[in-house]
């Protein structure tokens, strides 16, 4: 027992020492928060917290309301997330993993009722899940509200370590509709065999669209009872990236060489409806979801010395959720009235393909100061989505422009973001406008 006392006095003098955190580029963090239950350490439980908080300036959409007021610029200020996570393993065969906070939470949105203010938001579980390794590193399963996502990498992003400022959002193509808030109620198996990382789950959809609207556009089929199956699988050629938990890393500050290539879908059988006109009338005919991505990773050490390195991603999304389905969607929306179109929403996910990429470069250290490091990135987004059309019924991009820095001062445990956003404002699309978003970002995690 006193060894046992021993090892946690010296867990938690140690809790931000140690070498251990590589993929956050941090040598003060180390290892975290991390109480161990006995003296070598194996058995421990650990705990990370982080606050997101955004200060931006944002020109909105022609017609939106804030307050009932009608506005075409505003500085707000808001809460992007704010997390509590812990795991912990008694035996390197057994995880448990708890995951709550809040999201989006601006002075007039994102609270206890959404459409009236934005005080008191509900504090939900993100995850919930145990998991049993069953055959070394080559397969483990787990059930529970869970992470282990398909599609993409970005479907499994980690949101503490970035590249830019935020992910887009299409990357969690059906984002608290038929999932919570990009989690789903299921069973997973993962593993690795050689130099390929696989996930794959089957999951019971959240019901969604209770009001059962349904029209000649494809929405969510309220009586869906199907599983969706979902998997992503990763050839790592270079350096082996961790898939302890599912949260796969946006940025390594230089700390990792790492390039991989990779693949994965999300299907529903019958997860769409919609009305279809006939002779006689009309009939609901039901769809599949089908959702397909590919993506390549570089994280990429260049000088050894001046601890430069250069980070790059690429995705191709192709989305079937039937016949001209689209969703308008604006992160935190400063706005709150005016249609979906209100406050920073544009067409985000829908039926159709959508090409993005996004690239940044660390620059030499010692550049600002000895620990403060700089890196200056860009992304872009080009969707073709079959719902957004002008009045001749040609198809309108959308187009969406990011450029920013990452100010470093404690590798991604301390930083702020400054961001740049051109977004188009889709309230005409015979006559697109560009909208300027400017956000400053404040982010700690421990």
């Amino acid at each position: 027992m006193k060894k046992v006392l021993l090892g946690l006095v010296a867990g938690l003098m140690l809790c931000c020492a140690g070498r251990d955190a590589s993929a956050q580029g941090s040598t003060e963090y180390g290892a975290g928060i991390k109480l161990p239950l006995n003296p070598e350490g194996t058995k421990y439980i650990r705990f990370i917290t982080w606050h997101q908080v955004w200060i931006r300036y944002n020109e909105h959409n022609t017609g939106s309301l804030r307050n009932n007021e009608l506005v075409d610029h505003t500085l707000d200020f808001g809460l992007r997330r704010s997390r509590f996570l812990t795991y912990s393993q008694i035996s390197p065969r057994f995880l448990v993993l708890l995951h709550f906070g809040i999201n989006n939470q601006n002075a007039v949105s994102g609270g206890l009722n959404p459409a009236l203010d934005g005080k008191k938001p509900q504090i939900f579980i993100h995850d919930a899940w145990t998991e049993y390794r069953l055959f070394d590193n080559y397969l483990s399963v787990g059930a529970g509200l869970h992470y282990w996502n398909g599609i993409s990498r970005m479907t499994n992003a980690s949101t503490l370590n970035f590249l830019t400022i935020d992910a887009p959002i299409f990357n969690w193509a059906t984002i608290d509709a038929i999932d919570q808030f990009a989690r789903m109620l299921g069973v997973y198996a993962k593993g690795k065999v050689g130099k390929l990382d696989y996930r794959v789950a089957v999951n019971d959809p959240f019901v969604t669209n209770t009001a059962l609207a349904v029209a000649p556009v494809a929405n969510y089929n309220p009586r869906n009872n199907n599983k969706v199956y979902q998997g992503y699988f990763n050839y790592q050629f270079l350096e082996q990236e961790s898939n302890l938990l599912p949260y796969m890393v946006g940025t390594y500050l230089g700390s990792k060489k790492v390039f991989n290539i990779g693949a994965g879908f999300l299907h529903n059988d019958e997860g769409m409806w919609r009305i279809e006109q006939r002779a006689l009338g009309q009939d609901t005919v039901e769809a599949d979801i089908n959702l397909y991505g590919v993506d390549t990773f570089l994280d990429l050490p260049l000088n050894t010395e001046q601890n430069t390195a250069l980070t790059a991603y690429a995705a191709y999304y192709n989305y079937d959720f039937g016949r001209n389905h689209v969703r308008n969607i604006g992160i935190m929306n400063p706005a709150t009235g005016g249609g979906s179109l209100r406050g920073n929403a544009f067409p985000t996910i829908g039926t159709g393909d959508i090409v993005y990429g996004q690239a940044g470069f660390l620059l030499p250290k010692d550049l600002i100061t000895k620990n403060v490091r700089l890196q200056p990135y860009t992304a872009f987004s080009y969707g073709s989505l079959d719902g957004i059309r002008d009045s001749s019924g040609d198809k309108v991009p959308v187009k969406v422009l990011d450029v920013g820095a990452n100010i470093l001062l404690e590798g991604h445990h301390s930083k702020l973001t400054l961001n740049w956003r051109n977004r188009p404002d889709f309230t005409n699309p015979n006559d697109l406008k560009y909208r300027p978003e400017i956000t400053l970002q404040a982010m700690i995690y421990l």
